[in-house]
């Protein structure tokens, strides 16, 4: 009974804490939106039209959830790969050989197999253009700001807008000098600026790039300085990146034993299987067995949102 009422203590304690943490960051967003735009009324209003309508084009793209509502072809493109749907879809059935190869290869049963099988066709191809796409998004963030002073360096220059963003994709590499490059490209063929980069948050779904499609949607409405606006675009960037780095660090404890804690019951079952199989027979060639399994998964996995939720932050 004692240990119940701990661990209920303990629960709401940390729903407590996570409400606490989100309006902390809700007001330091707030902040940093004062920063972009001051405190003028009138930028005040035009930052909030401006920012329903790129909210709203961005909801009716999928683009405003960057991990939901997404077909393949976005989640390919967003990884920065090039491939076919065929192609993809042929990695993906090899990987699903390959697994299911490995399935027989420790005798499962033809059900876990299938299963197994299901999720080198499905899941595990897809968690991979996830992965890389979250990387390139990492990368495309670290080099953003940079790229945004390089931007005003040539703006204060007296060098046209366009000619700064060609000049800005060719001085980077990587993701960054790609989406200037579409913008440049965009500019080229008559989109305007704020349209560009509006297509641009759909492509890199982040906050920041919606923030910079919003910061350049006010500058064509109000006619402020471009370049004083992406200095402060840049400088709000700046803080949220080291905001990211100090919860990641603070949070790398609870997040390398969540990992361990769930990661630990799937290596020793596989353990014992490879070293006495018929110890674990019983789980994998009978009924019940199949119950218990899929019952220890599903406790397991609600066991890992728990923690995911506890121990992630989104700034």
């Amino acid at each position: 009974m004692l240990v119940s009422l701990l661990a209920l203590l303990c629960g709401i304690l940390a729903f407590c804490i996570i409400l606490l943490v989100r309006q902390v960051m809700a007001r330091r967003r707030a902040k940093w939106q004062d920063r972009i735009i001051g405190h003028d009324s009138v930028t005040r209003v035009a930052l909030k039209a401006a920012h329903r309508d790129i909210g709203k084009k961005l909801k009716d793209s999928g683009a405003d959830q960057p991990y939901k509502k997404h077909s393949l072809r976005d989640w390919i493109q967003q990884a920065g790969f090039t491939t076919s749907l065929g192609r993809y879809w042929s990695y993906a059935l090899l990987t699903s050989l390959l697994v299911m190869a490995f399935c027989l290869l420790f005798k499962c049963s033809p059900i876990i197999t299938v299963l197994f099988g299901l999720t080198g066709l499905l899941g595990l191809p897809k968690l991979y253009l996830k992965f890389k796409a979250w990387r390139r998004q990492k990368k495309l963030l670290e080099d953003f700001p940079d790229a945004l002073d390089a931007m005003v360096r040539l703006l204060k220059a007296g060098m046209p807008v366009s000619e700064a963003i060609a000049m800005a994709s060719r001085e980077y590499t990587g993701p960054i000098s790609a989406e200037m490059s579409y913008l440049y490209e965009q500019q080229k063929i008559g989109v305007s600026l704020a349209d560009a980069a509006e297509r641009c948050a759909c492509r890199v779904p982040i906050p920041e790039m919606q923030m910079f499609a919003t910061a350049l949607a006010i500058q064509s409405e109000t006619g402020a300085s471009l370049s004083e606006v992406l200095t402060n675009l840049s400088g709000v960037i700046r803080s949220r990146f080291k905001l990211k780095r100090k919860v990641t660090a603070l949070s790398s404890e609870a997040r390398i034993s969540a990992m361990i804690i769930g990661s630990l019951p799937i290596m020793v079952g596989l353990l014992l299987k490879s070293v006495n199989p018929k110890y674990m027979s019983l789980l994998f060639d009978e009924r019940i067995g199949h119950v218990l399994l899929w019952g220890c998964g599903i406790w397991m996995a609600l066991g890992i949102l728990v923690l995911r939720q506890m121990i992630h932050f989104r700034v």
